[in-house]
């Protein structure tokens, strides 16, 4: 004999179904989070990514963590086990199937900067705080170029598309939110979804 079962409710958490979004009209992507309501639209690089203020976090390190969707182009603040704001991001461009950016688990860097420029790649960045060791990868703004201008090209692809060499953009005010907010020692979590 089967026993009936009252379903549950739903409730976000960090092992919650993917959700999914449309991205064009002929691609589906899932999302390891849902969009908030307030979610702006993508390609928004010069506003925060939700319309409301960004969150005070916990004092607690131990219970905030950092996780990018490399192929969703999001970035989600998760604070005690809940999403508390999601953002806009771009992260590495897909090389024979692999991410530029590097997958699995880092934390924040004591370093962090105003702007940066790589003479070599020809593009630079505002706002940037380091995950990575000798920090070879960041959170940091929509690129820049030489003499500090934004590539509007490349900020346009914001939560729309990959397109960094392995960094993580952001818009300008989510980039300077990181930089001034997030302590160092944060867990920051990268997966493809």
């Amino acid at each position: 004999m089967v026993k009936a079962t009252t379903p549950q409710p739903y409730k976000q958490t960090l092992d919650a179904p993917r959700k999914f979004k449309k991205i064009s009209n002929r691609k589906i992507s899932p999302l390891p989070y849902p969009d908030p309501s307030d979610l702006r639209k993508e390609g928004t690089w010069k506003k925060t990514s939700e319309t409301k203020k960004h969150p005070k976090l916990s004092k607690n390190k131990k219970k905030l963590l950092i996780r990018v969707s490399l192929k969703g182009n999001r970035t989600y603040i998760i604070d005690n086990g809940k999403v508390v704001y999601t953002m806009l991001s771009t992260a590495g461009m897909y090389k024979k199937g692999k991410s530029l950016t590097p997958t699995g688990n880092y934390h924040i860097h004591f370093n962090r900067g105003k702007e940066f420029f790589n003479p070599k790649l020809k593009e630079g960045a505002r706002n940037w705080t380091s995950w990575s060791h000798k920090d070879v990868y960041l959170f940091h703004s929509v690129p820049t170029k030489k003499g500090g201008k934004i590539n509007v090209k490349e900020a346009e692809k914001l939560g729309q598309t990959q397109g960094s060499h392995g960094c993580v953009r952001l818009s300008l005010p989510d980039s300077y939110w990181i930089m001034k907010n997030v302590p160092v020692g944060t867990k920051v979590v990268i997966k493809d979804w």
